[in-house]
């Protein structure tokens, strides 16, 4: 499997997949024709060709220096 350019990482592709894997056996329809009918391979192959849309969220900033709230 070829991970798709607009992915970052190996890990990122396995957790689109099985998120899309879960949407298949809850009963969503495939987006192409595969041979199989195993759910993780049809997500796999559907993430690939870049045909589940992929939304990553910037990283959540933290403070540095978070106010206190003093309870008096």
């Amino acid at each position: 499997m070829e991970i798709p350019q607009n992915l970052d990482g190996k890990f990122r592709f396995i957790l689109v997949a099985a998120r899309r894997a879960r949407q298949l056996q809850a009963g969503a329809k495939p987006l192409i024709q595969a041979l199989t009918k195993r759910a993780t391979q049809v997500a796999q192959q559907e993430v690939s060709a870049g045909l589940v849309p992929i939304e990553i969220a910037p990283p959540a900033t933290l403070e540095k220096n978070p106010k206190k709230k003093s309870g008096k």
